[in-house]
């Protein structure tokens, strides 16, 4: 019985909120504005950074969690760098050499260093492939059977390297997914033969295709590795080229020469371009890196022509900025809740003193002081949650409408959209409840005086 009455005034208050809120429509609107905004702020910037935090894990999974990364710095001062050849001769002989990061580097960085659970070395060339007539420029890349496991590669059709193929330099390839779509549209590149360069070579693996945005290459320096073809180290150095033989002839007429000294070959004189190390243990990515430093710099006779990253720590700092940046748009949108809530408040003390007769009639036919509570509460919890279905519905066109026009990802989730309600259904409920205590205390016969 109790329960029924609880219900009927329930009602009767609501339907007289709506009665109110209908008769200033605009008015209500404008009080609204700030809980609409507020909520479509939240719920767009919780989108953003979802969208960044998946964007981050993904890098993570390109990068991988315990790799460095090494990279060689050639020389890039060219042939005609303005000196002449007495000063060049000089300079020759008092420079060090550096005989370059190379396969040997690989080795013992993984035989001597125990933290060091794989390595992988990478040699690029940027060339061009050519099949059925049709040319494209591709990258060609020689890589170790470690490369795929360290990349977190699979492969989507055919296998990966035999032991076989790899130490006999045959002529085998594994192709990026774009690659077979541009060059064998519509029909799989399983066991055909594709011309790269001067070479042919058969297609013996297709690997799963990345999705890697712009972003992230430009960021980490991650390649597209759906437009690359890859074959063993051996494969590469045999049959297309090899830079360590040069720099090799040179580092040895020095030292066998007794009168001047050959000069130092200028521009990329290292064997391989890039060097990942993956360790066993995160923890250990910092000391490794060191100790990795100490020993190339002690192999290539104290020049310093390598640079090493670890790109975990790269994305931990964007993770730190984008977390910041997020915390304080996150708080810009609350403070638009908040003014909404003010705002609430302050057309509530409004509406208070434009129906003080009302209130007093109210008063006077029997209403309890809770009835008059209820009523405006009524009014500021509905105004709250109007609020808060819009501003769900604009939250949800802003977060697809900046994906659209800026290219940032965004992602919406459902624990957003209900707390962003939630908090203004509170925020209406609080701010009303001063309003509502204001009518409340009105006396009958004060508040029909005030007429």
């Amino acid at each position: 019985m109790i329960d029924k009455i609880l219900l009927e005034k329930l009602r009767s208050n609501f339907t007289e909120a709506l009665h109110a809120i209908e008769t200033n429509k605009f008015r209500t609107f404008l009080t609204a504005l700030g809980i609409i905004f507020g909520v479509a702020a939240v719920i767009t910037m919780l989108a953003i950074g979802n969208g960044a935090e998946k964007e981050i894990l993904s890098q993570l999974e390109l990068v991988g969690v315990n790799n460095i990364v090494i990279t060689p710095i050639a020389d890039e001062k060219g042939v005609n760098d303005g000196t002449t050849d007495e000063e060049q001769t000089e300079q020759n002989e008092t420079k060090r050499f550096s005989k370059g990061l190379d396969l040997l580097d690989a080795e013992k960085i993984a035989s001597l260093i125990p933290s060091v659970k794989a390595v992988s070395p990478e040699i690029i060339m940027n060339t061009y492939v050519i099949n059925n007539g049709k040319q494209n420029t591709v990258r060609l890349i020689g890589v170790t059977s470690s490369f795929f496991d360290v990349s977190n590669i699979e492969i989507e059709k055919g296998k990966f390297f035999s032991e076989y193929q790899s130490n006999n330099a045959l002529p085998v390839c594994i192709i990026g997914r774009k690659v077979e779509k541009k060059l064998f549209t519509g029909e799989s590149a399983l066991g055909k033969d594709i011309k790269v360069k001067d070479v042919w070579l058969k297609v013996i693996g297709v690997i799963e295709e990345k999705l890697i945005s712009d972003k992230a290459q430009e960021n980490l320096g991650i390649r597209d590795l759906n437009q690359d073809i890859y074959i063993p180290t051996k494969t590469f150095l045999v049959r297309y080229r090899d830079r360590k033989i040069i720099t090799d002839n040179v580092l040895a007429r020095r030292n066998n020469s007794n009168g001047p000294k050959p000069k130092i070959p200028r521009g990329n004189y290292h064997q391989i371009d890039k060097l990942t190390i993956q360790v066993s243990n995160s923890n250990q990515l910092k000391a490794t890196s060191e100790v990795v430093s100490k020993m190339l710099k002690r192999k290539h006779n104290d020049v310093l022509d390598f640079e090493i990253t670890i790109p975990i720590q790269l994305l931990k700092q964007q993770q730190k900025t984008k977390q910041i940046f997020n915390i304080v748009l996150i708080i810009i949108a609350g403070i638009s809740l908040l003014i909404g809530g003010i705002g609430i408040m302050n057309i509530m003390l409004a509406s208070v003193l434009e129906r003080t007769k009302e209130i007093g009639i109210m008063r006077a036919i029997g209403a309890t002081e809770e009835d008059v509570i209820l009523q405006f509460l009524a009014e500021s919890t509905l105004i709250s949650v109007g609020g808060g279905v819009i501003g769900i519905i604009v939250g949800i066109l802003g977060a697809y409408i900046i994906e659209i026009a800026s290219g940032i990802e965004t992602v919406l989730s459902i624990n957003s959209i209900i707390i962003s309600f939630v908090i203004a259904v509170i925020v209406g409920l609080v701010f009303g409840i001063f309003p509502a205590k204001s009518a409340a205390n009105k006396r009958p016969i004060e508040a029909l005086r005030s007429e």
